[in-house]
């Protein structure tokens, strides 16, 4: 057994004027007003069924077209990005003072670019405002993680990358405890970044699938020299090389 605090709490009411109207509601909450020692079980000293598992440590898998859609993020993110080994354990970061994001190195092909959107999401909503010293716009820590997180899962979703066994974990741990008017705030937000985001994306894979297959078509057709002084050219053609 494992002896735990557990609170007690107490109902309270009060009244105050409804949203919208001038008539007064009553409202009932509760208020911790102490704890008890109480025993419960380890979960290792239980049996049954294993419990069900709210998210991952990390996402797995491959990505289509993996080195085009990070090139693209390179270009999207308003914030150099550096690929190093993180000491600190996190997958990566947004330095908003110093204005840069670095990725944990080495990491899965969906867990790299998951973790690059989360973090230019970070650099492109939550930027400290130099004209604002109290940074009284600037979200809690707490809504700034759900609205990068959010921004994550929306974008990769629109790309065809599932990261919700990852990203509903992460969401819900930051967002526990939150009101629902507060997380209804953010919505917006998240909509207009994941909106942005997918827009500038779109345009640069766009460029950058256009500009590799004008490099295939360019390899395909080549000239070398022999060693006789003669030039020989190749190029494709329906049979396959025509010489």
């Amino acid at each position: 057994e494992v002896v735990i605090l557990e609170p007690e709490s107490e109902d309270t009411k009060h009244t105050k004027k409804a949203e919208q109207s001038e008539e007064l509601e009553e409202k009932s909450e509760q208020r911790i007003v102490g704890f008890r020692v109480v025993r419960v079980f380890d979960v290792t000293q239980t049996e049954g069924k294993e419990l069900p598992q709210l998210g991952v440590d990390e996402l797995t898998g491959a990505v289509t077209d993996y080195e085009v859609l990070i090139q693209a993020l390179l270009m999207v993110s308003p914030m150099p990005v550096s690929f190093i080994e993180i000491e600190s354990g996190a997958k990566g970061y947004c330095n908003v003072t110093k204005r840069v994001i670095a990725i944990q190195k080495d990491m899965s092909q969906l867990q790299t670019v998951k973790t690059m959107i989360h973090e230019i999401a970070h650099a492109k909503l939550h930027a400290i405002d130099p004209n604002d010293p109290e940074q009284s716009n600037r979200p809690d820590s707490r809504t700034r993680e759900v609205q990068a997180e959010s921004v994550a899962y929306a974008v990769c979703q629109h790309y065809g990358l599932d990261t919700s066994e990852y990203s509903f974990g992460y969401v819900a741990g930051w967002s526990s405890g939150r009101e629902l008017a507060e997380l209804k705030a953010s919505l917006e937000i998240i909509r207009n970044a994941a909106h942005e985001l997918i827009s500038a994306l779109d345009e640069h894979l766009a460029e950058l699938r256009q500009q590799r297959e004008a490099d295939l078509s360019a390899a395909q057709e080549a000239a070398f020299a022999l060693d006789n002084g003669n030039t020989l050219f190749i190029q494709t053609c329906d049979s396959g090389y025509d010489y």
